[in-house]
């Protein structure tokens, strides 16, 4: 096999996918869609929704189309939609952002995470601190930026830091503490104290703050609290989100950052040679969805609410025990009742789909190789499905506890 230098080595290897022949393997979510698609199984797997958004977006995007909207947007975004994420960061969070200077938009969030962290991390001895399980790109584009990372468990149940290992793992090295609020893959929330000592200790060691917060309006008790609204941190963070998860709109990759002008600037530096501009009608579109009335975002989450509920119902009917999410699209839950005696949870999720037609991701796959046996049980159901489907899924999961003896 011919030898392939460059950098794709080391972020196949940052996210796992590097074989020992050095050969980059597909990903868990590609291996369990086309498993799902081969097998005709119901995907809980791939965090997709199965159903469109408000028609009053959508619409918006049809009309920029046929308005002839179709050209490149400038390169900070379309002005409409700056406005609008700056409105609604006020709105929701009474925070002030300048949308000429203090705004970016992106092609979806994974590239703005992208951005950020090549723009920002400086040298091989720079640390990003994640929590662990994480986001499978986060150690993908860190192994790009040839930084180091640095984890955090989140534990079963409950998925919330122990401060003291939070406060062991950020140090002067740290460039940048990584947030995933609410989280993806165990559908935590984290509580006041952890965001406190997240920017106590980003202070204490000069780190930067950038914060995933794309399923922030799927928070299901409460609402969502950025950390950007400590004044403390207000000037290290960097803040990213997006439209898909909110407007079940994932296809359109339409996300943003906020934050101080400064690291805005910086950020801008690198995002404008990777995507340069992501799609104009769709910015128009979004612009529209983030100024509708707040009842439509209290019914977004309300009935993602439900749908995580009647999935928790038939999980437990199947046998699993549950973790309740208190937000995401997403919940875990222990497979360790129905796995036979030296399997794990990837084995398991390959033969579910052959054994109740229904598709889940490892939550092995979004921890590092040497943390593996630490979550070797738990499995991830995505609820943002019809309920309906959901409904069919947890009919066919009971089948796995019937067939046992």
């Amino acid at each position: 096999m011919r030898e392939i230098p460059g950098t794709w080595r080391r972020t196949a290897q940052g996210a796992g996918l590097l074989s020992a022949p050095g050969v980059a393997a597909p990903t868990i979510f590609a291996e369990m869609s086309a498993l799902a698609a081969q097998s005709g199984a119901i995907n809980l797997g791939q965090g997709f929704p199965d159903e469109d958004g408000p028609a009053v977006v959508l619409e918006a995007a049809r009309a920029a189309i046929a308005n002839g909207r179709n050209q490149y947007a400038p390169g900070r975004g379309v002005p409409a939609l700056l406005q609008a994420i700056a409105a609604h960061q006020a709105r929701f969070y009474g925070l002030t952002v300048d949308p000429d200077r203090e705004v970016v938009t992106t092609a979806g969030a994974t590239e703005a995470l992208a951005a950020t962290l090549l723009a920002l991390i400086d040298s091989p001895a720079d640390e990003v601190v994640v929590f662990e399980p994480y986001y499978d790109a986060y150690a993908a584009i860190v192994a790009l930026t040839g930084a180091r990372l640095v984890t955090v468990p989140l534990r079963w149940p409950d998925f919330q830091p122990d401060l003291d290992l939070l406060a062991a793992a950020v140090t002067d090295r740290t460039r940048i503490i990584l947030v995933n609020d609410p989280h993806n893959p165990t559908g935590a929330v984290f509580s006041a104290d952890v965001r406190a000592e997240i920017v106590r200790l980003a202070e204490h060691h000069d780190a930067l703050i950038v914060t995933d917060e794309v399923y922030e309006h799927l928070v299901f008790d409460g609402a969502h609290v950025p950390i950007a609204t400590d004044p403390a941190a207000a000037e290290r963070t960097l803040s990213i989100s997006s439209a898909g998860k909110t407007f079940s709109t994932t296809g359109w990759k339409i996300g943003w950052i906020t934050g101080p002008a400064d690291l805005i600037d910086a950020v801008l530096a690198v995002k404008q040679f990777l995507t340069y501009v992501s799609t104009t009608p769709f910015q128009d579109a979004v612009a529209v969805g983030l100024g509708l009335p707040d009842a439509v975002f209290t019914e977004i989450a309300a009935t993602l609410g439900r749908k995580r509920d009647r999935l928790a119902e038939g999980l437990r009917a199947a046998g699993f025990t549950v973790s309740t999410p208190a937000g995401s699209y997403f919940t875990v839950a222990d497979a360790a009742a129905l796995m036979e005696p030296g399997t794990d949870a990837a084995h398991f999720c390959r033969e579910l789909p052959a054994r109740a037609g229904v598709v889940a991701i490892p939550l092995t796959a979004f921890v590092a190789p040497e943390h593996r046996s630490d979550y070797a049980t738990l499995l991830r159901f995505a609820a943002c499905k019809r309920t309906d489907v959901i409904a069919e899924a947890s009919r066919r999961l009971a089948l796995i506890s019937a067939a046992r003896p």
